[in-house]
């Protein structure tokens, strides 16, 4: 019978250094190879038994999966935010393809996951979007900062206005500075045009999703942001329960605790009072966690949500913990909606969980 390897590989732009190690966690094989495909499958391939791999989730990660995952038992892309023995002793491309190895072998690694080929075309139009979308943000952001930085006040949106830029560049009497916000407006000039492209291409391939047309039945959940759910969580079965997508996206509460337990009368209690830091857990999907959040928001001024949150308040609940709330009442009605197949119903809404 054939024994199961373990191949750890630390991978770079133009090489990648694999480690093999068996059940026993002994080094069997140490090498190092080109990261191309015509160097990879042949490697994976020479090996006998049933083969496990790993490697960091990095620029490479998605293309390396798709190439190696049809040759190997089992594919393993891992988190290297939780790979805090990389970072013990020394460091190396070598030793930490052994210690990827040793990871793997022993289950510690946290699995980032890998969706299927179907949404891999609104996946890349939804990224296209958000980059586009973000570099718009930013050439604004930039123009508006030079001008205040020259103690002029720029309200609203006038000052990216084609008819008045003359009127706004005449107000800069510093030498290069005109030309410098005058390249700025050509840069927003030409962004827009793209940003739009882009977002009616993903609009286009979002309504051939059946995800996204069940997804854009629930209030406040509209076209984006139905596409960019889908394009994001790729399959609602990755949760088992609502309360690991809260997680997932940033809508868990997490509690770091000291002094827990104390000695009292030569016994160990717990303590009443234990001291507790709370907040929503960082390490998670900000995309999603700006969705949810942002449909709250926009939900709690029209029905059926601005009920809802005035029936929190009324108990007391805190306005941003409101908000919170309902932010996991829209994740939880998403995930269960996309589950079974069907389209919002307000009737079967359940306010009370």
């Amino acid at each position: 019978m054939k024994c199961d390897k373990y191949m750890g590989m630390d991978v770079h732009q133009a090489m990648t250094v694999v480690a093999v190690m068996d059940a026993n966690g002994k080094l069997i094989w140490e090498t190092m190879v080109p990261t191309e495909a015509s160097a990879i499958i042949p490697l994976v391939q020479s090996i006998s038994g049933p083969l496990h791999v790993t490697f960091e989730e990095t620029t490479q990660a998605e293309w390396l999966y798709e190439v190696v995952r049809f040759f190997v038992a089992d594919v393993v892309v891992c988190d290297p935010r939780h790979n805090k023995l990389l970072t013990e002793g020394s460091k190396g491309d070598k030793v930490d393809a052994r210690k990827l190895a040793d990871l793997l072998r022993t289950g510690m690694l946290r699995r980032v996951y890998h969706g299927n080929q179907g949404g891999r075309r609104l996946k890349q139009l939804v990224r296209a979007y958000e980059t586009l979308s973000t570099d718009t943000r930013r050439t604004m952001v930039r123009i508006k900062a030079i001008y205040r930085s020259r103690g002029l006040q720029t309200p609203g949106r006038n000052v990216y206005q084609p008819k008045q830029r003359d009127q706004w560049l005449g107000l800069l009497t510093e030498p290069g500075l005109p030309e410098r916000v005058g390249w700025l407006y050509d840069e927003l000039d030409h962004l827009k045009p793209l940003r739009r492209q882009a977002k009616q291409a993903m609009l286009s391939e979002g309504r051939k999703h059946r995800a996204v047309q069940l997804l854009r039945t629930i209030p406040q959940l509209g076209p984006i942001r139905a596409a960019l759910i889908a394009a994001t969580i790729d399959t609602p079965h990755r949760f088992r329960t609502r309360h690991q997508l809260w997680s997932y996206s940033g809508l868990a509460v997490v509690t770091h605790m000291s002094a827990e337990y104390e000695m009292k009368e030569g016994r160990v209690v717990r303590n009443r009072k234990p001291i507790a830091t709370r907040g929503l857990n960082r390490n998670c999907n900000h995309r999603m966690k700006e969705v949810f959040i942002g449909a709250a928001t926009a939900g709690s001024r029209t029905e059926p949500y601005r009920s809802y949150l005035q029936s929190l308040e009324h108990k007391g609940i805190r306005k941003e913990m409101a908000r919170l709330t309902l932010a996991r009442k829209i994740a939880a009605v998403a995930l269960t909606i996309w589950k079974k197949g069907e389209t919002f119903d307000p009737k079967k809404l359940n306010w009370t969980t």
